[in-house]
C-alpha cells in the first residue's frame, strides 16, 4: 500500500467518527430533536429520557473509538514513508467518511430498524430523506476532491 491511500483510508474511518458526532451533538444534545432510541422509547418521561440518555452515551463511546482508530491510522500513514500526504485527500476522505456514516446510519435506524427519526415529532418523514440526501453530497463531494487530488497530483513520498 502507498501512495495516498493510507491517508485515505485513516481520513475516512475519522470521518465515519466525527459524522457520528455531529449528529449526537447537533440532533441529539442541542437540538434535542432525536434520540437514539426515541422511535421505540418515549422521552416524555424521565425514564424513558434516562434510557436513552444511557443509548445516547454508548453511541458516543462507538464514534468516539472510531475516531481514535482513525486518528491511531492516520499517525501511523504520515509516518510512512511510502505515504504521498495531501490536504485535498484527507478533506475529501473525511466528507466521504461523514457521509457513509450518514447513508449507513440513515438506512438502518431510521428506515430498516425505526430506532429514531431525523425529527422524532414528524415520525419517518422528509427529512430523513434530507439526512440521505446530505450522506450521498457529502460522498460525491469527497470523491470529487480525491479525484482532482489524483489527477493534478505530481508530489512524491517523502523522504524522496
Amino acid at each position: 500500500m502507498s501512495g495516498t491511500r493510507p491517508i485515505v483510508t485513516a481520513g475516512m474511518v475519522i470521518g465515519i467518527g466525527m459524522g457520528g458526532f455531529a449528529d449526537g451533538i447537533l440532533f441529539h444534545q442541542i437540538l434535542q430533536i432525536h434520540n437514539m432510541l426515541s422511535a421505540r422509547v418515549s422521552t416524555d418521561t424521565l425514564l424513558g429520557t434516562k434510557v436513552n440518555m444511557v443509548w445516547d452515551g454508548l453511541f458516543h463511546i462507538g464514534v468516539w473509538t472510531t475516531t481514535a482508530i482513525g486518528i491511531a491510522m492516520l499517525w501511523r500513514a504520515a509516518k510512512r514513508v511510502d505515504t504521498i500526504t495531501s490536504g485535498r485527500a484527507l478533506v475529501g476522505s473525511l466528507l466521504m467518511g461523514w457521509g457513509l456514516f450518514n447513508l449507513v446510519e440513515g438506512i438502518i435506524d431510521h428506515h430498516i430498524l425505526n430506532l429514531h427519526h431525523v425529527y422524532e415529532r414528524a415520525g419517518q418523514s422528509v427529512w430523513d430523506w434530507l439526512f440521505l440526501a446530505f450522506g450521498v453530497a457529502l460522498v460525491a463531494a469527497g470523491r470529487l476532491m480525491m479525484t482532482a487530488e489524483r489527477n493534478g497530483s505530481s508530489r512524491l513520498p517523502r523522504g524522496h
